[in-house]
């Protein structure tokens, strides 16, 4: 069905068992997150907070909690998207099919925006009487987390040429005007960076409106990694079935579905501190100067419902986002990288961390060695595209019989790893940039890339428990196996680089032919291929999204990836015993966020029979 509205969506919930009321009153302060983030972690339904401590208004979080949820929500247009998509990439089939892909054509010209000039909806109001969602003990302030952000080109003006898009919006905290001023956070590759460069050089502001609620296709548009040409807009439209409808006010943008709409401008150079900011990578995005917007207007509807999430350790409600947009967009990267067959950004490890791939391997089928060709190419293909060049970690290999999957993460690893030349296989890219989002760099947006490219039959056999060596090192302890072929060690507290090098290379006298020592009855040696070292190996080995999380966040690959007997040839690195990939906290990496026990022991009278969340989960 085509919700007019986000209550449209909620009342279709709740008739079908998917929504949950809390009728108690409950302090933006730390508790709505601190219920939200359980009722996720139970796979729960979605929430509708009835009383906001501070606000007359209503809020809802959890709405995209579940991917099946999600499904619900875009149950009669999702076919229709994926079918447009679909052709967006090979028009050919509109030609060769037209009568079977005509209803998803018009279905696009039906999503079209449509200006109106009446029945304006709203009532003024000022930022205080927002719910001020504050989701993290040490966040600056309250934030928006659901936001659709829009702006405008300056050199070409309109609906059509506009960015939607979604930027963590701070309300208040810090050195914020109260009702005057807000925080605007955008990282790399983002759309509202291109509009705000116009401007600046034209010497001119550049409005920008905020909308918040509306009919949930309003949300996900905002997140949608369109095809070139497709308006947010447009494709809002399109996914929810109704045409998103718009006017202007003092020369910005109102959408009329939305609940909340704020205005305002973005001078060139004036920035204020922003955050810190509980993120979705697990820990704090630290306090940072962003660009500040002055604040024009602030409007409501007068039943408007505020609608939010909960970031932090993934996977977590934005996680059903990505597999939401997977559903959709199918093979559209893969389209664009020829040679490239399926690639799996990694929520646990926070998405941008680590990418696995498959490609294919098709530059010398005239010679019988097997080694890594195509799949470099590949690799430097999608590191120049778009969001996939914030990949810190890029492992990617070819698979001429299609047994394995970048979906079973597990098995992938154990493919790459019996195949990987450690010698050979391993290239740094260094001085470049990374997600804003990921303090294990030597700055904001600063640190490094590698990629493993590994192809070929087996070359060795995954040790399946640790070697007498490793159970007898001499400051590294409690080695554990994660995986086969990898191990996890714990060892002192990391306190710089200077001394970080003269430990793993204490490690690397200990370990010295090590890779020599495991040789099978058929002549294939068992090996540890890779040793994380960690501050508590029994947690990272206690599960495999504690393995991705750790390694993966926590390691800066030019300066934290070491090896056993390890050599530079002709600028290149590599290795000949296991690589190390030392994954302790570092003094420079933000701290990791956590529900403090006083608001954990808040919330449990909701739980509790007689609270609205008694017998929920």
């Amino acid at each position: 069905m085509a919700y007019s509205s986000l209550e449209d969506c909620l009342k279709d919930l709740e008739r079908n068992g998917h929504l949950i009321r809390i009728k108690e009153e409950v302090d933006p302060y730390l508790e709505m997150a601190a219920i939200h983030l359980r009722i996720y972690e139970a796979k729960g339904p979605a929430i509708l907070f009835e009383k906001v401590k501070g606000s007359k208004y209503q809020a809802v979080s959890n709405l995209y909690g579940t991917l099946e949820r999600s499904k619900f929500i875009f149950r009669n247009t999702i076919d229709k998207v994926e079918q447009l998509i679909e052709l967006k990439k090979d028009p050919i089939k509109a030609i060769k099919q037209p009568f079977k892909n005509l209803s998803a054509a018009l279905a696009a010209l039906k999503a079209l925006p449509k200006k109106s000039s009446f029945n304006f909806p709203f009532e003024e109001i000022k930022i205080t009487d927002l719910p001020l969602i504050h989701h993290w003990p040490m966040d600056g302030g309250a934030f928006v987390t659901l936001p659709q952000v829009y702006s405008e080109d300056p050199d070409q003006p309109g609906i059509m040429n506009a960015n939607l898009g979604m930027y963590r919006i701070q309300l208040n905290g810090n050195e914020y005007v109260t009702n005057q001023e807000i925080g605007l956070h955008y990282q790399l590759h983002r759309g509202i960076g291109v509009h705000q460069t116009k401007a600046n050089k034209k010497g001119m502001p550049l409005k920008v409106s905020i909308f918040v609620g509306g009919p949930p296709s309003h949300a996900v548009a905002a997140v949608m990694p369109l095809p070139e040409g497709m308006s947010e807009m447009t494709f809002a439209g399109l996914l929810g079935g109704r045409r998103f409808r718009y006017t202007y006010v003092d020369d910005y943008c109102i959408s009329l579905d939305a609940d909340f709409v704020i205005t305002g401008e973005v001078f060139p150079g004036e920035n204020k501190p922003e955050g810190p900011f509980g993120d979705h990578l697990g820990y704090y995005s630290l306090k940072h100067d962003f660009p500040v917007m002055k604040v024009h207007k602030v409007y409501a509807k007068k039943q408007a419902i505020w609608s939010f999430t909960v970031v932090g350790r993934p996977p977590q409600e934005d996680t059903s986002f990505g597999q939401l947009i997977h559903e959709m967009t199918g093979s559209a990267i893969q389209q664009e990288i020829p040679g490239l067959k399926e690639v799996h950004a990694v929520d646990a490890a926070g998405v941008h961390p680590l990418l696995l791939a498959l490609g294919s391997e098709r530059y010398t089928p005239y010679t019988p060695t097997q080694q890594p060709a195509e799949i470099l190419t590949i690799a430097n293909h999608m590191l120049g595209t778009g969001q996939l060049s914030l990949a810190k970690f890029l492992f990617i290999t070819a698979d001429d019989n299609n047994s394995i999957t970048t979906k079973n993460i597990k098995d992938y690893f154990t493919y790459i790893l019996e195949r990987i030349h450690l010698e050979r296989d391993i290239h740094f890219y260094t001085n470049t940039t990374i997600d804003t989002l990921d303090y294990s760099g030597e700055g904001l947006n600063t640190g490094s890339k590698v990629v493993f490219a590994a192809y070929g039959k087996p070359i060795r056999k995954l040790s399946n428990e640790p070697h007498q060596k490793l159970m007898q090192l001499q400051h590294f302890e409690n080695c554990k196996l994660v995986v086969p072929g990898v191990m996890a060690i714990q060892t002192r507290s990391f306190t710089n680089y200077t001394n970080a090098a003269d430990e793993m290379n204490q490690l690397d006298e200990q370990l010295k032919g090590i890779e020599n020592e495991w040789s099978t009855s058929d002549g294939i040696s068992e090996e540890t291929v890779m040793i994380v070292i960690c501050d508590d190996a029994s947690f990272v080995a206690a599960e495999l999204n504690n393995f991705l999380w750790t390694t993966f966040t926590r390691s800066n690959p030019s300066h934290d990836i070491y090896g056993i007997n390890p050599f530079v040839k002709n600028k290149h690195w590599g290795c000949k015993g296991p690589l190390i990939i030392d994954a302790r906290k570092k003094p420079h990496h933000a701290p990791a966020v956590e529900i403090d026990s006083e608001t954990k022991n808040k919330i449990q009278k909701h739980f509790e029979k007689g609270g609205s969340l008694y017998g929920v989960i």
